[in-house]
């Protein structure tokens, strides 16, 4: 019996054959006792060990996950399941877990293509089922196996690939309160996500090093960005007000934290008074990264000013920085005598 995450289990072997299971209590003597009659009832042949989760629902096992996975992840990754939540709850709702299965999956998916969801929306609901059931599998003991496995991935089709012109970048500040502008402009030096932006607080910057801690990033883990002059400029004066109360660098006209529907709402009113087409948000950290890439700077440096786990991410930008190649054929030409290569075409030719 051994003591695991607040509560008592027992991995019991018996004739080559291993039980595992969680004794839910976290009183020994009571565990003590139920692990003896399950060792009664084993050498008995009474026992017959079925998943703890026999009788729990789809529903059961989305409070679980919310309530003792969810707020060890990202606020990022939070909204996500929040947002799925309100998807996949209604179509699973009071199934049994073991009666959900890849078919059943594949339902919800043809459910959601015919409402006109893209397939990384749908691959971002998959993800967060696929994390609940690994759980009830691996830590909860609920069930056997986790369906969401066996349903393949969609093909992500969605990729933009959308920037800011420098004509585009003029107009769109100049039709920008001076607040959305501060933000725009610190966007287009820093790549950071909306949500990245809008939680950043004082205590994560360093005015000195020039740089600034992302505490709460997409993939959970922290990344120091540095900060070009434009970007410090703006920090050094919004530094000479500072926000005690919670300490956020960009706030609203009232000294409160910036509401995302409020922010995504004042930038689309910019962006139409701007004329520009088919511009979201999150396409100023492409273009932040597009510019990247147009002056040289190498993928793998984008990829971690970016924050992107995984460098294919941020192969979309490779194409436009062939400047980055340069120095790589460049190296080809040390060592040899240009005017004696020109000569020897020459006389090739002749």
């Amino acid at each position: 019996m051994y003591w695991r995450k607040g509560v008592w289990w027992t991995s019991i072997t018996y004739r080559g054959k291993r039980s595992r299971k969680s004794l839910d209590t976290g009183d020994k003597k009571l565990a003590q006792m139920i692990e003896a009659k399950i060792r009664t009832e084993i050498v008995e042949g009474k026992y017959f060990e079925k998943p703890v989760g026999d009788n729990k629902t789809f529903t059961d096992i989305m409070e679980k996950l919310m309530k003792e996975h969810a707020p060890k992840v990202s606020l990022g990754t939070q909204g996500s399941y929040s947002a799925s939540l309100k998807h996949v709850l209604p179509f699973f709702s009071n199934i049994k877990l073991s009666a959900i299965t890849p078919k059943t999956v594949s339902e919800y998916k043809s459910l959601r293509y015919s409402e006109g969801m893209k397939p990384a929306t749908i691959n971002r609901e998959l993800a967060m089922l696929s994390k609940a059931f690994n759980l009830a599998v691996k830590e909860w003991e609920w069930i056997k196996e986790n369906p969401i496995s066996k349903v393949p991935k969609e093909k992500e089709n969605n990729e933009r690939d959308r920037w800011l012109t420098d004509d585009d970048e003029k107009r769109l500040l100049e039709n920008s309160p001076e607040w959305l502008r501060d933000i725009i402009i610190f966007d287009l030096h820093t790549g950071l996500r909306q949500g990245e932006l809008l939680l950043l607080q004082w205590n994560r910057v360093d005015l000195f090093r020039r740089t600034t801690l992302i505490q709460e990033s997409k993939n959970g883990k922290p990344r120091t960005i540095p900060l070009n002059q434009i970007a410090l400029n703006i920090l050094i004066e919004k530094s000479k007000i500072l926000n005690i109360k919670n300490g956020l660098v960009f706030m609203n006209s009232v000294s409160k934290k910036i509401d995302r529907h409020n922010l995504r709402r004042a930038f689309n009113i910019a962006i139409r008074k701007s004329s520009i087409q088919d511009f979201h948000f999150h396409d100023l950290r492409h273009t932040f990264a597009t510019r990247l890439a147009q002056k040289g700077v190498d993928i793998y440096k984008i990829s971690k000013l970016l924050g992107h786990q995984d460098i294919r991410m941020t192969q979309r930008y490779s194409h436009h920085c062939p400047e980055s190649l340069r120095d790589g054929v460049q190296v080809l030409e040390f060592g040899h005598n240009l005017v004696t290569v020109k000569e020897n075409r020459t006389v090739s030719n002749a």
